[in-house]
């Protein structure tokens, strides 16, 4: 899925990623920027990140950090994402 992607189509990556990778695994941003854009995926790396984060407001995903879920105004640094248990 080439171009600029909507917010919703960057939900709908994370979610369709993380749900494919199963309840007790996780996921990178960087797998879900990379299936949207494989030749310029950094440059979505803040909108995937500002995605997953509305996500986890809504109680679908959760961040985690060193395998621990943060909240997420607490993200920084190395995260991964997972369905929200």
């Amino acid at each position: 899925m080439e171009g600029d992607p909507t917010p919703e189509a960057i939900r709908a990556e994370i979610l369709r990623l993380a749900g494919d990778r199963g309840a007790d695994r996780s996921i990178c941003p960087s797998e879900v920027a990379r299936a949207l854009a494989p030749e310029a995926w950094r440059p979505l790396m803040h909108r995937v990140r500002r995605e997953a984060a509305a996500l986890a407001t809504e109680g679908q995903m959760e961040i985690l950090r060193k395998g621990k879920p943060i909240a997420p105004e607490a993200m920084h640094g190395v995260i991964r994402l997972r369905i929200a248990r």
